[in-house]
């Protein structure tokens, strides 16, 4: 039997049908418990948490212990599924972005303890091809090169904030940088599928609302998901 691969995203994506039937297990690592949703093909962890009313913010996931998880399992690729803002007007929302390199200047968690743990922090060039093959498979329009930059959260980001941030990334986000560079340290190929959700904060004179970025969110959802769907009969 082919290994799963390994899938990570927010409450959003998590709602389909595919993982209806899948079986949910809270499973100890070395770093706390993680939640994981099973199916033949894929090992699922929901980012965010699956209840609504317990949503993890990004400050507080277990980056961790989401990627250890997925490494008991076995899992040696994983696709990430991640929120973004755009920084520029180019990458309208509603566009499927596969990012080929970050920037995270506020600290990353690590799974590094007493060691030294010095790694060169990359996206996995081997996932990325194979989501670019996905994509045109399932005939979904994919941008395939733009730098990604993490913050904090929980806060969006002020004006001028984006304003620096835009001379030198794409898209912005929360949770992708932590989770590639981690899936490194423990050996695990990861890269990111990224929905573009809406403009970043100052670049729309509309300002921005939580509801149209889940509503945005949820279209590209089903585009991402066809482009999971394709990775799988590779």
């Amino acid at each position: 039997m082919p290994k799963r691969i390994g899938l990570i995203g927010g409450t959003v994506f998590y709602h389909k049908d595919f993982f209806e039937k899948a079986e949910k297990k809270i499973i100890e690592t070395n770093f706390g418990p993680a939640l994981v949703a099973l199916t033949e093909q894929i090992a699922y962890v929901p980012r965010h948490g699956i209840d609504g009313g317990k949503y993890i913010l990004p400050h507080k996931i277990n980056y961790q212990a989401n990627l250890a998880v997925l490494k008991t399992l076995d899992v040696e690729e994983v696709i990430g599924v991640n929120s973004t803002g755009s920084l520029k007007m180019s990458l309208a929302p509603g566009t499927v972005v596969l990012p080929h390199d970050y920037i995270c200047l506020t600290g990353i968690p690590t799974t590094a303890e007493d060691e030294s743990l010095h790694i060169i922090p990359m996206l996995s060039e081997e996932v990325r091809s194979k989501l670019e093959k996905a994509a045109t498979a399932a005939e979904v329009k994919l941008i395939d090169r733009a730098i990604y930059w993490e913050t904090p959260g929980p806060r969006l980001e002020t004006r001028a904030e984006i304003s620096l941030i835009a001379n030198f990334a794409d898209l912005v986000g929360m949770t992708m940088a932590s989770e590639a560079t981690i899936a490194q340290e423990l050996k695990i190929d990861y890269a990111s599928l990224c929905s573009v959700d809406n403009y970043a904060h100052g670049l729309s004179e509309t300002p921005l609302s939580e509801g149209e970025i889940r509503a945005s969110a949820a279209a590209n959802a089903e585009k991402i998901f066809s482009i999971i769907k394709a990775y799988l009969n590779l």
